[in-house]
């Protein structure tokens, strides 16, 4: 291990109990009593994991994590948070968050997620401009263009295809589709990640039926495979 995890909480007792947890799985852990802090931290240095509360001291989680990706930080960010509302959820992973934990929750399965975040490949670009083709990703605008005609995409849609053009040739299984993209559990419906698929490549794809970008994996999921 030795992975360098950024935890921004305002809970101090909890912050200690997290970091001592992490320690002892083997992460070096620094820590951000506020948001404030916690933005600067995570862009002036490199870290492996982000772990961000949303309701913080000074900027909140949700600013937070939009202007570290508006910055161009790829590193993946798990929100942890005693936020339970779907709506939440959903905002936080359409600014970016790669998961999203509510308290109180389970070591054990806080621990495997981190686990499963700091497995996944590194993102192979953190820019936020990208150009295929006849297709253009504007992350920070959030604005997709095919051919220089606007694309309207669902916030879903939107989230989806990020996930897959910041990670060019990676095979993603709609297992990790579901959990980072909608935030729902291993045991959820997958036929929702085909179906939004399938809507995206009938707005991005010059061939739907026979896709050049967005390729699917049998058995697994889908690869992005943009040039």
């Amino acid at each position: 291990m030795g992975e360098s995890i950024l935890l921004i909480e305002d809970e101090q007792e909890l912050c200690t109990i997290l970091t001592k947890r992490l320690n002892k799985q083997g992460y070096v852990v620094e820590t951000a009593a506020d948001g404030v802090i916690g933005y600067k931290k995570a862009v002036g240095s490199p870290f492996d994991l982000i772990i961000l509360d949303i309701t913080l001291p000074q900027r909140n989680g949700f600013d937070v994590c939009r202007d570290l990706r508006q910055a161009g930080l790829a590193t993946p960010i798990l929100v942890l948070t005693a936020r339970t509302q779907i709506a939440d959820k959903v905002v936080s992973l359409k600014l970016g968050a790669d998961d999203y934990v509510t308290k109180p929750f389970s070591a054990a399965e806080l621990m495997a997620r981190i686990e499963a975040l700091l497995r996944r490949p590194p993102l192979q670009t953190s820019q936020t401009l990208h150009e295929f083709g006849g297709l253009r990703v504007d992350l920070r605008r959030m604005e997709v263009k095919l051919n220089g005609e606007l694309v309207r995409l669902s916030a879903r849609e939107f989230q989806l295809l990020r996930y897959l053009i910041e990670r060019p040739g990676v095979a993603v299984s709609r297992t990790e589709l579901l959990r980072s993209v909608w935030g729902y559990g291993e045991d959820s419906f997958t036929r929702t990640v085909d179906v939004h698929i399938a809507s995206l490549r009938r707005k991005i794809e010059n061939d739907p039926v026979s896709p050049k970008m967005i390729v699917t994996i049998p058995g697994m999921g889908y690869r992005f495979d943009g040039k």
